[in-house]
């Protein structure tokens, strides 16, 4: 015979039975709530009672004693200990299985040779890219899973059956609760739906001021409810009449929160919103998404043309370097070679290239030629003899 529980088990079993978290399932045909064990010794270890108090000692030091006061509650009916029976499947649904493992397995060696097909057909930069991608992904899969492969975790079924051994042991033991005391809210919200309904049936009873109140609120709320019903099939009208009106190509909707599911603020706003779904819409993405691409294409064009004039002034900085030391040689030019530079630049001028020329105006130009040659060594000569 098992006596009647004390005010301190029944709250450390009400404590364990809203803070210690619980999992529902069927058995006997009832759907019961069961816990785990290791985490009920947890939790009573994490509670008040687990601290020593001025004058006392507290109640849950180890584990042990928690396991301890917890067949004292088994004892006293609050829970008892269930069985695991996993739920074996028939054999019809173990071939299925099997013949669909088949099946798939049949399908990625199709994908597999397809794909490498497909890659044969790439270019060798292609190549290089998906054999790097490749590398990345399996380094990433090899530090989440050192080893084995990772498999897709699948839940069986299970069903609870009484324990024919009732004691309590720390550890993945699963107990059932039987002890399901009523929760302070819902023993307060029960009393005010209690009392509002009393207070309804005695309305007759209320002052005439109460009364008159109540009727106008009553009044607002209805019509509050009657606008916002009004308002979700006017914008519905207003909505098919410019879709059309425009053919489909404009979609305005007024209020297009209203009946959505959010907060009364946010179902008032925005106010308003339009779209257009024509040909020029999809003209204009094109575009948009052609400038994008001129864009990106202009960029990179910049880039590489700052690229080449980096290396222009480089290269030309190394050549004014090396040409200091040949100045002097540049600045003792024939006079001849200057005036050869400017007859090409007067005849390009002037669009001779191709003229023909005849035969006295070749004199004339070999004349002209020998009298400047004679000049020049006449100036060579004369500063040669200054000199002695």
């Amino acid at each position: 015979e098992v006596g009647e529980p004390f005010k301190e088990e029944k709250a450390v079993a009400k404590y364990l039975r809203f803070n210690c978290p619980t999992k529902s399932t069927n058995m006997m045909g009832h759907r019961v709530d069961y816990f785990i064990a290791s985490k009920a010794v947890e939790c009573l270890l994490d509670s008040k009672w687990a601290k020593a108090k001025k004058g006392e000692e507290a109640l849950f030091t180890t584990r042990e004693s928690v396991v301890d006061y917890c067949n004292r509650l088994l004892k006293k009916q609050f829970f008892h200990r269930a069985l695991k029976v996993m739920k074996m499947k028939p054999d019809k649904d173990i071939k299925k299985e099997k013949e669909k493992g088949k099946a798939e397995s049949g399908k990625e060696e199709e994908k597999k040779s397809k794909k490498e097909s497909g890659k044969e057909e790439k270019t060798k930069k292609e190549k290089e890219k998906e054999k790097k991608k490749d590398g990345e992904k399996e380094e990433c899969k090899k530090d989440e899973t050192p080893g084995t492969p990772k498999k897709k975790e699948t839940k069986r079924k299970f069903k609870l059956e009484p324990h024919e051994d009732q004691v309590f042991l720390d550890g993945n033991e699963v107990y059932v609760w039987i002890y399901d005391p009523v929760h302070f809210k819902t023993f307060a919200m029960g009393l005010v739906l209690v009392i509002a309904v009393i207070a309804a049936t005695l309305f007759p009873l209320w002052p005439a001021e109460m009364r008159v109140g109540v009727y106008y609120l009553s009044v607002g709320a209805g019509c509050f409810v009657a606008s916002i019903l009004l308002l979700a099939v006017a914008r519905c009208i207003l909505f098919l009449i410019i879709w059309l009106i425009t053919g489909g190509r404009h979609h305005f909707w007024f209020l297009p929160n209203l009946t959505a599911d959010v907060g009364f603020i946010d179902s008032f706003r925005p106010l308003y919103t339009h779209e257009y779904k024509g040909p020029k819409a999809d003209l204009k993405k094109e575009e948009k998404s052609e400038s994008k691409k001129q864009q990106k294409y202009d960029s990179e064009e910049k880039s590489d043309s700052e690229k080449k004039e980096e290396d222009d002034g480089k290269t030309e900085a190394t050549r004014n370097s090396g040409t200091d030391g040949s100045g002097g040689e540049r600045h003792s030019d024939t006079d001849s070679d200057r005036r050869e530079d400017d007859r090409s630049q007067h005849s390009s001028g002037n669009g001779n290239d191709f003229e023909m020329i005849t035969k006295e105006e070749l004199e004339q130009q070999t004349d002209e030629g020998d009298c400047e040659e004679e000049e020049d060594e006449e100036t060579e000569s004369r500063p040669s003899h200054e000199k002695s």
